[in-house]
């Protein structure tokens, strides 16, 4: 499915006039080609859709990205962007939903569309409950710099066209009939409202189905997709705004990965590639139960596992099924297994008892019949092993090691937290960092749980001394 801009010259002017080609899915059942103009309204497509279908305009609505446009809106106003589908649905005429959702889309109004929508936010958060009331949000604070995007934010490992990192688009379908029919209730303003499920509802538009749960997955926006040609989600990539150096080479690249470590730091993608084979020749993956096999942030931070292990398919698919044997391999040992040690197969086996007589068994294709003593993994025999292996865990990192400077200038908030040194003080209740914007010394904590009120010079609980001595300063 795709949508495209087309230039034609016409050979009565030398001016070029351009024609908007929309893929129109009508009744989710069958798709067409719609040619419109470039500034073409939605209601001029419904005119468009009513002809070729002989229906009424009227009673035809158009979804996109979970919602309902309304007439005046043009295609482009809508963020249509290339390489898309419209959803036209023509309703029973029994249907009262209408005018209420269409109330909700009106431009200007409503949630932000889906492809505006930025919720890198939600993986940037400061460790400080305060950050979110002393500091400008980013868009504000970078608006100025580095101007608003009209794309998404989002990125993806496409598997199968790309087999790389692309930016992204976001979708929603509706989980019963996996239409993309649904308009939400609200849109989603973290990632958790994207990957957890039962998160957003909706109403589902077409015919004979009664969903209201709303499904999201991501596309690759790098080419036509057609409807089961999803994108892994990278939640962790977004475009380096801030322009915070690599951690590793310390260029300043876009897009990156910011790990979830306190710091934030911020690897380039070709380092953490780098990151990622050398930790895999070392074995130095960790087996997390919750998480899988991941690696935490390049600074060796505590607590920062990467959750979503699809960022390790920037391996590439030679590398990426190593690593998944590799996975497989250190769940078989964590479980109390081990691996067959014959050249060549490596199987991994459950015993059923704590014997060292270990059977690699045959059987569907897998196992090579090899037995083998379960302490020193030579071939079985009677009697104590001539030599005891074991196997290296918790050793130190070797082949990736990153510079302590590199890594204090490669911090994602490091800009906010001189900011806070510097305009802000601890509440003396809570400690949430507060900023003074003028007024008087009495100051009162922002945090609702809080509100502590105290004397910016002393720091202390606001009392009659300070307001007599310095209530202006």
């Amino acid at each position: 499915s795709f949508c495209r801009l087309v230039a034609i010259s016409t050979s009565i002017s030398p001016m070029v006039s351009f024609v908007l080609l929309v893929y129109v899915r009508f009744n989710s059942r069958h798709g067409f080609l719609v040619e419109v103009e470039q500034g073409a309204s939605v209601a001029e497509l419904k005119e468009t859709v009513g002809r070729l279908q002989g229906v009424q305009p009227d009673r035809l609505r158009v979804i996109f990205a979970g919602r309902e446009l309304c007439n005046e809106s043009t295609l482009q106003g809508c963020d249509l962007p290339e390489q898309s589908t419209v959803h036209v649905v023509l309703p029973p005429s029994t249907s009262s939903q209408h005018s209420e959702l269409v109330q909700q889309h009106r431009p200007g109004r409503g949630m932000e569309s889906l492809t505006r929508l930025d919720l890198s936010g939600s993986r940037l958060t400061s460790v400080s409950e305060g950050l979110a009331v002393i500091l400008e949000t980013d868009a504000s604070r970078q608006g100025n710099s580095i101007g608003h995007t009209a794309h998404s934010s989002f990125y993806v490992f496409c598997k199968t066209v790309c087999k790389a990192v692309q930016p992204g688009k976001l979708r929603v379908h509706c989980r019963d009939c996996k239409q993309g029919t649904l308009t939400l209730s609200r849109g989603p303003c973290c990632w958790d409202d994207v990957f957890l499920p039962n998160r957003i509802h909706g109403v589902c538009q077409s015919q004979d189905c009664d969903g209201t749960v709303a499904e999201f997955y991501l596309k690759c926006a790098a080419h036509p997709t057609c409807d089961n040609d999803t994108s892994a989600a990278l939640d962790l990539i977004m475009p380096n705004t801030r322009r915070v150096p690599c951690i590793a080479c310390t260029d300043i690249m876009t897009p990156v990965l910011v790990f979830q470590c306190a710091e934030r730091h911020v690897i380039c993608l070709e380092c953490f590639h780098l990151y990622c084979v050398t930790r895999l020749n070392e074995r130095q993956f960790i087996q997390e139960p919750l998480v899988g096999y991941s690696l935490p942030c390049a600074a060796g931070c505590p607590d920062s596992l990467i959750k979503e292990v699809h960022h390790f398919r920037v391996l590439g698919d030679e590398q990426y099924e190593r690593y998944q044997r590799y996975a497989a391999e250190e769940c078989v040992l964590q479980m109390g297994g081990v691996l067959c040690p014959a050249p060549g197969c490596g199987a991994g086996l459950l015993p059923v008892d704590d014997g060292r007589r270990v059977c690699c068994e045959l059987g569907n294709g897998i196992g090579c019949g090899f037995v083998f003593c379960r302490d020193c993994k030579a071939e079985y025999h009677e009697g104590p092993c001539r030599q005891r292996t074991h196997t290296a865990t918790g050793s130190a990192l070797q082949g990736y090691i990153v510079d302590e400077e590199a890594a204090l200038r490669a911090r994602w908030e490091q800009a906010s937290q001189e900011t806070i040194a510097e305009t802000t003080h601890p509440c003396p209740k809570c400690q949430v960092p507060v900023e003074k914007n003028g007024g008087c010394m009495h100051m009162v904590c922002p945090r609702p749980q809080c509100k502590f009120e105290w004397c910016w010079l002393c720091r202390v609980e606001w009392n009659r001394e300070c307001m007599g001595n310095h209530w202006f300063g």
